[in-house]
C-alpha cells in the first residue's frame, strides 16, 4: 500500500483513468460493429467518421498505438465503401467448367 499522499493520489487518478479509457475503448469496439453490420449508406459513413475521430483520439492518448488506429480506420474505409454495393454471383472456374467425359 502507499505511504505518501501523493502515492496515493496517483493510486486513485490511475484508476480513475483506466475506468475511463476502457469505457471509450468498449464504445469505439462497439460503434465499429454496428458500422460492419450495417447496410445503409449513408448511416455507415457518418458513423466512420465518428469512429475514425474515437480511435484518433485513442491513439492520441494512447490508449491504443497510432499504427492500430491507422489500420482499422483503414480497415473500415474498405468496409464502408464495399457497404450498398451488391456482390455479382463469381463465374465458375475453367476447372469445374471443363470435365473429361470418358
Amino acid at each position: 500500500m502507499a505511504n505518501h499522499k501523493s502515492a496515493e493520489k496517483r493510486i486513485r487518478s490511475s484508476a480513475t483513468k483506466r475506468l475511463r479509457n476502457r469505457y471509450q475503448a468498449k464504445t469505439t469496439r462497439t460503434n465499429i460493429k454496428t458500422l460492419r453490420a450495417s447496410t445503409d449508406k449513408t448511416e455507415a459513413e457518418t458513423l466512420y467518421k465518428t469512429i475514425s475521430s474515437m480511435l484518433d483520439k485513442l491513439a492520441k492518448k494512447k490508449v491504443i498505438h497510432k499504427k492500430k488506429a491507422s489500420n482499422q480506420k483503414s480497415k473500415l474505409a474498405k468496409v464502408v465503401s464495399k457497404v450498398g454495393k451488391e456482390i455479382a454471383p463469381k463465374k465458375a472456374s475453367k476447372k469445374t467448367a471443363k470435365k473429361k467425359s470418358k
